[in-house]
């Protein structure tokens, strides 16, 4: 870990504003990044944001110095993300129906991103609806397993795969709808 980071959080351990305003200026782009794919829209993320960065400086005395700070915020993150979620769904009905497993072949297909920007791409995220993009965005950036989202979610691991499948096939839809869109435009 950089030194300077290092004595950064032990400032903030002490309860240092400064050290807490270092904090939030080095990684407020990456965290807010993370927000803005669970949230429906840029409101909803900045206020997730802000309850999350809320909850890292109340249990940063919690940080052991072991393994990634930056890690360890994430995941403050995407739980902040989660629960905000959690708390405002009261009933969700989920269809426990799972799709199709994907075969190898159709698991390692790659869809190509390169006519799209990081904007276009989080748009399309951002209009999946909310459980696909949890679990979209658990397995895909933050590379948690079936087993780890259906306990994080308290769903089961087949409405995981499920939903996973079914936030593909959106964003493939999404995709394709704006290509064509593009196209008759020009």
């Amino acid at each position: 870990m950089d030194d300077n980071i290092h004595i950064l959080i032990k400032e903030c351990q002490a309860n240092k504003k400064s050290a807490q305003g270092e904090i939030y200026k080095l990684f407020s782009a990456q965290l807010f990044s993370v927000c803005l794919r669970y949230s429906n829209n840029y409101e909803d993320a900045q206020d997730t944001f802000q309850e999350g960065f809320i909850t890292v400086f109340n249990k940063i005395n919690q940080y052991r110095f072991e393994g990634s700070f930056e890690g360890w915020m994430r995941r403050i993150m995407v739980n902040t993300c989660i629960e905000k979620h959690r708390n405002k769904t009261h009933l969700y009905v989920v269809n426990e129906e799972l799709i199709h497993e994907p075969d190898e072949e159709s698991d390692n297909e790659e869809y190509s991103y390169e006519d799209h920007s990081y904007e276009e791409i989080l748009s399309f995220v951002q209009q999946l609806p909310d459980r696909y993009r949890q679990v979209f965005n658990l397995y895909v950036i933050e590379e948690c397993s079936h087993q780890e989202i259906a306990e994080m979610l308290d769903i089961s691991v087949g409405t995981s795969k499920s939903n996973l499948s079914r936030a593909r096939e959106k964003l493939k839809e999404l995709i394709k709808k704006n290509n064509n869109i593009r196209i008759l435009s020009k």
